[in-house]
Formats: C-alpha cells, structure tokens, sequence
C-alpha cells in the first residue's frame, strides 16, 4: 500500500545504521497495525499495544500520524493498553469522505475503537490540532472519558478574534499553497515543479511532522513517511481539507464546551519555541516573547475545564513536539492521569 516497499528495501540494502537516540522498535509504524471498519464501512489504522484500563488513545498534529507518538506510546503500552491511529488518508488509514472536520474525526476514532474491541474509559492525549480532535472526542463521548493530556494543544475555540483573524488568513495561505502540492500529484508532475511557498519555506514532502530525515526515527521510518508525503494524493487531499474546516471546528469546539469535572487534564506547553539570542532584533524577541506568553495564556484557559488540572511548561523542545524531544515529560503526564483515574475506581 502507498507503495512503501521500494524506499524500505533501498535502506535495508544500503545497511543504514538506526541512530543511537532513535525510537526503539519504531519499525512497527512501517506497515499496518490493526485495519478496522469505521462508521462508513472505511478503514483506520489502529496500532494498539499493551493491556489494561483506562486505555489511552493517542491523536497526532496536522500533517502527521500515528508515528509522531514512537518515543512515547511504548512507554505507556508498558502498564496499560494504548492505540495510536492514522487519520483518513495519511499512513495506511484509507481515504474518507470530505470535508475533514474534527467531529468527522472524533466519530470515526470512536466507531474504529468499538470494532477494535477497545472500550472506555479513555484518557485522550492530543497534540495540536489532534488536541482538537480528542476535545470533540471528549465533548460527544463524555461517560467514556477519564482524561485528557493536551500537548502544545492548538487553542483556536479560546483564542481572542484578532488573533484568530490572523491565524486563519495563514490557514487560507497555507491550504492553498498545500493545494499546489496536491495538484502536482494528481497530475502526475514531480513536486520539484511547485512554486517555493510563501508561508513556510519548505518544498512540499519536507512540510510533514518536522521534516525528513527525523532525528529521533529510525532512517526507515523516515523514508517511509519521506515516500509518502512525495506520492500520496490522499494524505494531501486530508491536510488540504482539516486546515479548510479548522475555522469551523472551533466554532463547534465553542458552541459544545463542557466540563470534564474532576476527570484530570494536564495541559504540557512548549516554552521555547524560538531560537533567540543576541543577534536577534530586539523588535523581533519583543513579538516572540509576546506570542510566547499569549500562547501559554491561551492553553492555560483549558484548565478551567476540570477541577483537577495542571499546566507544565517544556523548556527544551524543537517545534513544539514536546513528544519527541522530552517523551518523559508527556509519559508523566498520562502516568499522573491514569494513576489518579485508577485511585478513583
């Protein structure tokens, strides 16, 4: 599927070495994990591993999937089931209907979980956007829930409106220049064609987690999701369509807003996330130290959510993806979470 097999057996012959800080044992995102019927009769892929309950449920940013959660679902899987899945389109999920939205989503994963055989109660953990999914989860499917971990949870149904006017002229930038990429694909043109972005300055393929090579993958896994994002229409007609219905999820995310009660929520923020120092403009450290801080504000406000919540901050983290350059700080949130969750039954 998605024609993974000739980048895979190129790196098998050439021998390279897996890097020392690699995720130990990521070659199982390299094929499918566990293909289950949604709703529609459509299949995600589910890759779930360990024993026990709450079972966590692992929900990735835009323009990742189930691998951005190597360093960290393992760990997890150690003392309790966990499932970490590929949304419609990207990895080896297949292709679902349009438009993307978060509830589309948030049913899919629950129907998915039920055939999967995985029932509640769930502790959600979300990053990004997938922190938006897991609330839309959370907000439909309350009795099944028994907490959340936002990471670096993308905070758009509590942000103010100028911040948000802003946010989704770059939402419209981006879906279209992504819609180049898409285009090209579809008709059959290499990437290289593209016109350079306008938005963020990378080519097509290198607008995936991170980028490729992945620091802290194994160099197969990195070229299977390199493959990927050079070759799948479907994974770009999925981005394409979530950055287009974010705008909309928020609205839903506010008209439904609930409380979680006494279910816990840790919410883990990256602190740093630019890479100032003292050349840098003092008229630019001022607008990065003021982003800095509103952005912690903003996810601050999804402590208002439950009476047992706590926000931590992560101070050496690349690109927000606290999960993988401090997996330790997100395994102790969700060891807090499930800790207190079995305290209570």
């Amino acid at each position: 599927m998605r024609q993974l097999l000739p980048a895979l057996a190129l790196l098998l012959l050439i021998g390279l070495a897996q890097p020392a800080n690699a995720a130990p044992g990521d070659s199982v995102y390299l094929r499918p994990g566990q293909l289950v019927r949604a709703g529609d009769g459509l299949r995600l892929n589910l890759y779930c591993m360990g024993h026990g309950s709450p079972a966590v449920v692992f929900d990735s940013g835009h323009q990742d999937w189930a691998p951005a959660w190597a360093m960290v679902q393992p760990e997890i899987a150690k003392f309790t089931r966990t499932c970490s899945y590929d949304r419609r389109g990207a990895g080896f999920s297949d292709a679902g209907p349009l438009p993307r939205t978060s509830v589309r989503i948030a049913d899919e994963l629950h129907s998915a979980l039920n055939n999967a055989g995985v029932s509640g109660p769930y502790i959600l953990v979300g990053h990004a956007f997938g922190g938006i999914n897991i609330r839309a989860f959370a907000y439909r499917f309350m009795p099944e829930i028994a907490g959340l971990v936002l990471v670096d949870t993308d905070a758009g149904d509590v942000e103010p409106p100028d911040a948000l006017e802003r946010e989704h002229k770059n939402f419209t930038v981006q879906a279209g220049e992504l819609r180049a990429c898409l285009d090209a694909i579809a008709a059959g043109r290499p990437l290289s064609d593209v016109p350079p972005p306008t938005l963020q300055k990378l080519p097509c393929e290198q607008r995936f987690f991170r980028g490729f090579p992945e620091e802290v993958w194994s160099p197969e896994l990195s070229a299977a999701a390199l493959h990927l994002a050079q070759t799948s229409r479907a994974l770009y007609e999925e981005v394409v369509s979530e950055l287009e219905e974010m705008p909309g999820d928020e609205v839903w995310l506010k008209q439904h807003r609930q409380s979680l009660g006494n279910r816990p929520i840790r919410v883990l923020t990256a602190a740093n996330l630019y890479s100032d120092d003292e050349s840098t403009p003092a008229d630019v450290h001022l607008r990065h130290l003021k982003n800095q801080y509103e952005r912690a504000l903003w996810q601050a406000r999804f402590l208002e959510l439950s009476s047992n919540a706590k926000q931590v901050f992560a101070y050496h983290s690349r690109a927000a993806y606290i999960q993988l350059d401090q997996p330790e700080l997100v395994i102790g949130a969700i060891r807090e979470v499930y800790e207190e969750r079995g305290a209570a039954r």
